[in-house]
Protein backbone atom coordinates (compact mmCIF):
# COMPACT_ATOMS: atom_id res chain seq x y z
CA UNK A 1 0.00 0.00 0.00
CA UNK A 2 1.31 3.43 -0.92
CA UNK A 3 -0.02 6.49 0.87
CA UNK A 4 -0.84 9.68 -0.96
CA UNK A 5 1.58 11.46 1.39
CA UNK A 6 4.32 10.14 -0.90
CA UNK A 7 2.75 12.04 -3.80
CA UNK A 8 3.11 15.77 -3.14
CA UNK A 9 0.41 16.51 -5.70
CA UNK A 10 -2.11 14.97 -3.28
CA UNK A 11 -1.07 17.31 -0.45
CA UNK A 12 -1.72 20.48 -2.39
CA UNK A 13 -1.10 23.04 0.36
CA UNK A 14 2.04 21.41 1.77
CA UNK A 15 5.22 23.21 0.79
CA UNK A 16 8.31 21.25 -0.21
CA UNK A 17 9.41 19.15 2.80
CA UNK A 18 7.28 21.01 5.39
CA UNK A 19 5.43 24.17 6.24
CA UNK A 20 2.63 25.90 4.38
CA UNK A 21 -1.02 26.20 5.27
CA UNK A 22 -1.82 22.50 4.79
CA UNK A 23 -1.56 19.68 7.34
CA UNK A 24 2.10 18.74 7.57
CA UNK A 25 2.41 16.66 10.72
CA UNK A 26 1.47 12.99 11.01
CA UNK A 27 2.61 9.88 12.90
CA UNK A 28 3.73 7.45 10.22
CA UNK A 29 5.76 5.39 12.71
CA UNK A 30 2.69 4.30 14.71
CA UNK A 31 0.88 3.34 11.49
CA UNK A 32 3.88 1.35 10.24
CA UNK A 33 4.33 -0.40 13.61
CA UNK A 34 0.69 -1.51 13.64
CA UNK A 35 0.97 -2.67 10.03
CA UNK A 36 4.18 -4.63 10.56
CA UNK A 37 3.55 -5.97 14.06
CA UNK A 38 -0.19 -6.65 13.84
CA UNK A 39 -0.71 -7.03 10.09
CA UNK A 40 -3.25 -4.19 10.02
CA UNK A 41 -2.65 -1.76 7.16
CA UNK A 42 -4.01 1.71 7.90
CA UNK A 43 -7.05 2.80 5.90
CA UNK A 44 -6.12 6.44 6.55
CA UNK A 45 -3.65 8.51 8.53
CA UNK A 46 -4.74 11.82 9.98
CA UNK A 47 -2.37 14.74 9.36
CA UNK A 48 -2.62 17.99 11.27
CA UNK A 49 -1.60 21.62 10.95
CA UNK A 50 -0.90 23.84 13.96
CA UNK A 51 -0.67 27.57 14.36
CA UNK A 52 0.93 28.91 17.52
CA UNK A 53 1.08 25.38 18.96
CA UNK A 54 -2.68 24.81 18.52
CA UNK A 55 -4.04 22.31 15.95
CA UNK A 56 -6.31 24.25 13.61
CA UNK A 57 -6.75 21.80 10.73
CA UNK A 58 -6.72 18.03 10.18
CA UNK A 59 -7.01 16.03 6.96
CA UNK A 60 -6.86 12.33 6.18
CA UNK A 61 -4.04 10.86 4.12
CA UNK A 62 -5.58 8.02 2.13
CA UNK A 63 -3.97 4.94 0.57
CA UNK A 64 -3.16 5.32 -3.11
CA UNK A 65 -5.10 5.61 -5.43
CA UNK A 66 -7.61 7.26 -3.09
CA UNK A 67 -7.68 10.98 -2.32
CA UNK A 68 -9.44 12.81 0.50
CA UNK A 69 -12.73 14.32 -0.71
CA UNK A 70 -14.91 16.66 1.36
CA UNK A 71 -18.17 14.90 2.25
CA UNK A 72 -20.18 18.10 2.06
CA UNK A 73 -20.95 18.14 5.78
CA UNK A 74 -18.97 19.49 8.72
CA UNK A 75 -15.93 21.68 8.89
CA UNK A 76 -13.40 21.63 6.06
CA UNK A 77 -10.76 21.89 8.80
CA UNK A 78 -11.78 18.50 10.30
CA UNK A 79 -10.52 15.18 8.93
CA UNK A 80 -13.84 13.56 9.94
CA UNK A 81 -15.53 15.63 7.19
CA UNK A 82 -13.58 13.82 4.44
CA UNK A 83 -13.85 10.40 2.81
CA UNK A 84 -11.30 8.52 0.73
CA UNK A 85 -12.29 8.09 -2.93
CA UNK A 86 -10.50 6.62 -5.91
CA UNK A 87 -9.26 9.20 -8.40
Amino acid sequence: MVFSAHDPTNMKTLQHCSGGEGPNSFDMIAALEEWVEQGKAPDRIVASHATGGRVDRTRPLCPFPQVAVYSGEGSTDDAASFVGRRQ
